[in-house]
């Protein structure tokens, strides 16, 4: 189902950035990424999109994830500009553009910890939410393992408490993919990304970045209340994710504004 990928073939030059497109560092970057049930998908995304499924313990399943991080240094691409940091947490359903064959994400939505939401959320209609979002990470001076990664937010939308952490002995194990090349590719390289506006219509957004440098992780715990509500990950099943990956820090260029889809 998964055919084997190399990372040679998808990294692509930096796009120049123009007009009001961002960079940004993402400090704190974590993917914590659970396999479901291909089922529970059902009726989430437009037909022209498919579930980008692998098999899991013989069952076809989707993956879907949630990504806390800081936005550090969050600022124009091409003028001098202000330098925003905020807290920001990123649902994203793995699938593929029936339209072109690119893998993307579907984007349930995002909380972000900045009164400069008002902008993507009044202005281009992104499913972006107000939380307030906290950090407190604690990382080895030597080797940059997190001995403790812990993030909660309070949201109306979508509340969430996770923590995490690395000991040195995790290892990369991706069940469903031929190799972890092709399982990287999939989780941490998707440059394109879709979602239902707030006013019902599909739209999409693209960014660039270099290869990421994640490295696995384990979870003490975690709850997100999104996730369960909707019936995709149970507050059980939760405590028990596919795959785990943190990078302390990379940096993004994301084209704005965002596009409306026909």
């Amino acid at each position: 189902m998964q055919e084997p990928r190399e990372f040679a073939d998808y990294l692509l030059p930096r796009p120049t950035p123009s007009g009001i497109d961002i960079d940004c560092g993402l400090q704190h970057f974590a993917i914590i990424t659970w396999a479901v049930p291909a089922h529970r998908f059902d009726g989430l995304m437009p037909e022209r999109f498919q579930l980008d499924t692998v098999m899991v313990n013989g069952v076809e399943c989707g993956l879907i994830s949630a990504v806390p991080f800081v936005d550090v240094d969050f600022t124009s691409a091409v003028f001098p500009f202000p330098r925003f940091t905020m807290g920001q947490t990123n649902y994203r359903i793995y699938i593929i553009d029936r339209q072109s064959g690119e893998r993307a994400v579907w984007f349930l939505g995002t909380t972000l910890d900045s009164w400069t939401l008002l902008v993507p959320r009044f202005l281009w209609q992104l499913p972006w939410h107000p939380g307030t979002i906290r950090f407190d990470c604690q990382q080895d001076p030597a080797s940059g393992r997190y001995q403790r990664y812990y993030m909660r937010t309070d949201s109306e939308w979508a509340s969430a408490e996770v923590e995490l952490f690395q000991t040195g002995s995790e290892h990369f194990n991706f069940p469903g993919f031929p190799d972890t090349s092709t399982a990287l590719l999939y989780l941490t390289h998707p440059l394109a990304g879709f979602y239902y506006r707030r006013d019902g219509q599909p739209g999409t957004y693209r960014v660039w970045h270099d290869r990421l440098q994640v490295q696995p992780a384990q979870l003490r715990s975690a709850r997100f209340d999104l996730l369960d509500r909707l019936g995709l990950v149970s507050i059980s099943e939760q405590q028990t994710p596919y795959s785990v990956l943190i990078e302390p820090l990379n940096h993004f260029t994301i084209y704005l504004p965002p596009q409306r889809l026909d």
